[in-house]
């Protein structure tokens, strides 16, 4: 394995990149002197196993049906038990187009119409997005912030729960507080589900990216008397989300024959590039890239939380997993249009607003810090600069 270069400077504008080609649409920031600091992709080449996969497939040049999974399963079974103590099934999995689309398919096979389904909120958008473009209704329990970190808050949302209530996502890590959830958290969770009668979906898809001293626990091991479905992926781990290439793994036979249903009806069928790319990346090359990267964006996510704790009225949430700060604007005093602008405008960084994550995020941006170093102490100077007159 070639030591992975995370400094290299690699220009994805002009490449159908969302996040570079899309940044002046959406934010009125030009890719020429802009930095994009919002879709949650990385700024990194992935690890060399999953390019020689995908080198392999064009050398013997036939894209024609995939056939034969095997491979894949085990490669999947082994990373969940090696990376993370968890012990599955061949036969408990099912691929999706990503984890947006496996959040789709759950809300289509385990509730109807007017249902509602429990998100902790502020959490990531997309959630909310395919709830509603469902016809469900969208119930926001907000997390509550102590201390500058977020805190689930189940005794109040038991009282938040009117029965119409059927399934509950959880984020875990979350997306965007960066937060490691403890055991303690997970059991607690899992007792708010049963209590309340909801299929528990977890998204763990940001499962690999955890700093150093934070341990995952998947949920499956924190409840594993409790049926639930469990929500993985490749794509965050090693950047290559454009495969579209997501688990959803059920171990409970009764929610597998319902998701396999709806998986069945709607024609879903793996992507055989993303197949082939997940199999090479599930490997021992691929988790010592995984070790590599997020000894990198830990440095990353010190010198970002160091110089935007040098701006009065700002706080960086401590960052236990994921490579997405998320900065509380609160104390500036500032209404949002105001502190946007100076991002926008001034800083001329592309992120995302807190407002779209639901409850709670109002008064926040998420920052992507997977990007070169460069490029994270660029942004810190301007930041610095945009609000230079609070210090």
């Amino acid at each position: 394995m070639s030591k992975p270069d995370f400094d290299e400077i690699i220009d994805r504008v002009g490449t159908h990149s969302q996040k570079w080609d899309g940044m002046e649409k959406y934010y009125g920031v030009s890719p020429e002197d802009g930095i994009a600091m919002w879709v949650a992709d990385m700024d990194f080449r992935p690890p060399t196993c999953v390019q020689r996969a995908l080198e392999d497939m064009v050398a013997q040049g036939i894209y024609g049906y995939w056939g034969g999974d095997d491979e894949y399963r085990a490669a999947i079974q082994w990373w969940m038990r090696e990376r993370h103590g968890w012990e599955i099934e061949p036969d408990w999995i099912f691929t999706t187009h990503g984890l947006v689309n496996g959040t789709a398919l759950c809300v289509d096979a385990y509730t109807d119409p007017g249902d509602a389904v429990v998100l902790m909120t502020p959490v990531y958008h997309a959630f909310a997005r395919v709830i509603r473009a469902a016809g469900r209704e969208v119930r926001e329990c907000p997390l509550k912030l102590v201390d500058g970190r977020y805190e689930m808050d189940l005794d109040a949302w038991d009282g938040l729960m009117t029965g119409a209530e059927k399934m509950l996502v959880l984020c875990s890590p979350h997306n965007p507080g960066g937060r490691v959830w403890t055991r303690a958290e997970l059991e607690a969770t899992a007792a708010f589900a049963k209590r309340h009668g909801l299929v528990l979906v977890s998204d763990e898809i940001h499962h690999d990216i955890v700093m150093p001293g934070e341990t995952h626990i998947p949920m499956a091991n924190a409840a594993p008397d409790l049926p639930l479905v469990m929500m993985t992926a490749t794509t965050k781990t090693f950047n290559i989300a454009g495969t579209h290439t997501g688990n959803v793994i059920i171990s409970d036979p009764d929610l597998r024959a319902r998701f396999a249903t709806r998986m069945s009806a709607l024609g879903i069928s793996p992507n055989s590039f993303g197949i082939a790319m997940a199999t090479a990346a599930y490997s021992p090359e691929g988790a010592a890239w995984v070790d590599e990267l997020n000894a990198y964006l830990d440095e990353n996510r010190r010198i970002f939380d160091q110089g935007v704790a040098e701006i009065p009225g700002l706080h960086s949430m401590p960052l236990e997993a994921t490579y997405l700060a998320w900065v509380d604007f609160s104390g500036t005093g500032m209404e949002p249009e105001e502190y946007k602008s100076r991002v926008l405008k001034d800083a001329k960084i592309a992120v995302n607003f807190g407002a779209t994550f639901g409850a709670g995020g109002e008064k926040f941006l998420r920052f992507n810090l997977a990007t070169p170093r460069a490029r994270v102490r660029e942004a810190v100077d301007r930041l610095q600069a945009a609000f230079s007159d609070l210090q």
